[in-house]
């Protein structure tokens, strides 16, 4: 009987896998055999003891030399042991993938909030970064808006801009725009109303809360009872695979304090709402303006994607607060630069407003130094004279832009600062968890870095070069703003290495996910456990053995070393949570 060459593939593919099947290796059935060969020619070549010497002993060889694994035992692995793969897959590592369902998305398409994900999983760093930079952003503005207590609007300007730093804030280039927003008090009411809508809570669940706790109950049960039986199955064993992940906790636990503005749809829907509520720019078009809102906006959420630098700018995810930071400081400044001159002015240079106005400051003027100072004493935020905040648009641009020099800020003061202590933050949180997986990696049997170990280090590698190019393309782009057509060569040249830097970085954070989860799978199926992985080559090279029965001495270390693990893990991440908690307290309330 003739096959149609499609069943003959498929047959081939059979044959091979049962043949991959029949090579599976069983180490401890190896070493005995290899003991059982040396004993009948007394050949000791290649038989070693827990520490990679020679022994001279048979009955203490404990390891094999790498090149004696691969030439009596062969290149293949352990078998694949179902039972293994899943309590581990399901205690380990499935947890873990079902908490990503908790971070904040809220993009305005699903690819983008999948790219958010990844971006995440592929680098805690950045994703740490994006947390911690938010909330010193925050603690910042407000720090700044204190000194401006007694202003009307200076609390919803700061719970806006608070709360918009996953948006692409941009202000109106007309100078008269910005300062009518603040100053009139016709515009009072855009202020109030858009504060309370974007004043929604992306907060606590009963299934975020459940999915942590489920978390964190299994990592303790499964730390807990992996510690009881050291070596049971000891090179499928979840340890390191768990503390790798442990980083999502604080993560996770942060965005839901902070509680982000990231629902694309809904943000827009509270902008266009407060936008109802009519936009002067000056008394003397008070009657006539019945422009469209669009033409209208001093302060503006959204943007096309040639309006700015970089296109990750107009993704709300919070995950990309790393390139708005930069932009979204240099504006949250300008604002509160006019706010700061409106409040310093309005009670000791009130600008020209029409003849009434003019005749009552002439009656104030003629009053007792006095009854002035009495009267600016008893002044409240609820009670600044209108009169003083009413004007033309000339009156406008000469009291809060041209009289005092307003001008936008491209690097807002304490910029750098805060990004360093973001990063410091983000990199602890990185390599504290990391750090511990490639220790039990390295102290696990043979120890140094093998197979295990290289993937985790690899992996916090890798995250760590995703933040640095992310970072980087942000300050590039953002450098670039200041010549806004891009026509000098050396703003066209940044602006081409930020691109590159960006599609760079996301590529790798691709792969970093999938180095991740396979490095997880590998663990769990017996992949690592062959020769080369076993023997630690990468470390040791010609002087590489694998060990077959672990020793007493080597299990109470790996145990030790576990443990330790553990502590690092576990403190890293507590701190990490610990710190963002103890900063809550100063945000905008």
């Amino acid at each position: 009987m003739r096959l149609h060459k499609g069943s003959q593939a498929a047959l081939l593919l059979l044959v091979h896998a049962a043949g991959t099947a029949v090579a599976a290796v069983n180490f401890t059935q190896c070493l005995s055999d290899i003991i059982q060969n040396a004993n009948a020619t007394q050949n000791l070549t290649g038989l070693l003891n827990g520490d990679g010497d020679p022994v001279s002993i048979i009955s203490d060889a404990t390891s094999i030399s790498y090149a004696m694994c691969t030439s009596s035992c062969g290149a293949g692995q352990e078998p694949f042991q179902w039972p293994v793969f899943s309590q581990e897959f399901s205690a380990w590592l499935l947890p873990n993938l079902a908490l990503i369902s908790q971070l904040p998305f809220g993009a305005q398409y699903r690819l983008d909030n999948l790219m958010s994900a990844v971006l995440t999983v592929g680098s805690p760093t950045l994703a740490g970064y994006s947390l911690f930079i938010t909330l010193l952003n925050s603690r910042w503005i407000k720090r700044r808006f204190d000194q401006l207590a007694e202003y009307p609007n200076s609390r919803f300007a700061l719970s806006i801009l608070s709360s918009l730093q996953q948006v692409p804030l941009r202000l109106h280039p007309d100078r008269v725009r910005l300062p009518s927003l603040i100053i009139l008090p016709e515009n009072d009411s855009w202020w109030k109303y858009l504060s309370e809508f974007v004043d929604y809570t992306h907060t606590w669940s009963i299934a975020s809360a459940t999915s942590i706790a489920w978390v964190v109950v299994a990592y303790i049960l499964t730390v807990a009872n992996s510690l009881s039986d050291v070596y049971a199955n000891v090179q499928s064993n979840g340890e390191a695979t768990g503390s790798v992940w442990l980083w999502l906790i604080p993560i996770v636990v942060g965005w839901l304090q902070l509680s982000p503005k990231c629902d694309f749809n809904r943000l827009q829907a509270a902008y266009d709402r407060a936008d109802r509520h009519s936009i002067r720019t000056g008394t003397a078009d008070i009657q006539a303006e019945m422009l469209p809102a669009s033409f209208r906006r001093a302060l503006a959420i959204t943007a096309k994607e040639e309006d700015v630098i970089s296109p990750d700018e107009l993704l709300t995810p919070p995950v990309f607060n790393y390139s708005r930071s930069l932009r979204w400081a240099s504006t949250a400044e300008t604002i509160f630069m006019v706010f700061k001159v409106a409040s310093e002015e309005v009670h000791s240079h009130p600008f020209a407003r029409g003849s009434d106005s003019v005749k009552s400051d002439k009656n104030i003027e003629s009053n007792t130094t006095k009854d002035i100072e009495t009267i600016q004493y008893i002044e409240t935020i609820q009670d600044i004279n209108e009169r003083s905040r009413r004007g033309s648009l000339q009156d406008v641009a000469v009291y809060c832009v041209q009289r005092n020099g307003v001008q936008s800020s491209h690097w807002a003061p304490g910029v750098f600062t805060r990004m360093a202590i973001a990063s410091c933050a983000s990199l602890a949180l990185q390599w504290g968890t990391v750090g511990a997986a490639f220790l039990v990696g390295w102290f696990t049997p043979t120890t140094k870095i093998g197979c295990r170990s290289m993937g985790y280090l690899l992996y916090g590698v890798i995250s760590t070069l995703v933040w640095m190019m992310l970072l980087m393309s942000s300050i590039l782009a953002h450098s670039s703003a200041t010549d806004p057509r891009r026509v000098s060569l050396s703003a066209r040249v940044t602006l081409t290495c930020s691109h590159i830097l960006r599609w760079t970085g996301k590529f790798l954070a691709i792969l970093n996910l999938f180095l991740l989860i396979m490095a997880c799978v590998f663990q769990y199926s017996n992949f690592y456990d062959r020769c080369y992985c076993n023997s630690s080559v990468f470390s040791r090279q010609g002087a590489a053995y694998a060990v077959i029965i672990e020793t007493a001495a080597q299990a109470a270390q790996a145990k030790a070393a576990w443990i330790g693990a553990l502590v690092l893990a576990c403190t890293s991440a507590s701190v990490f949570l610990g710190i963002l908690n103890l900063l809550l307290d100063t945000l905008p309330s």
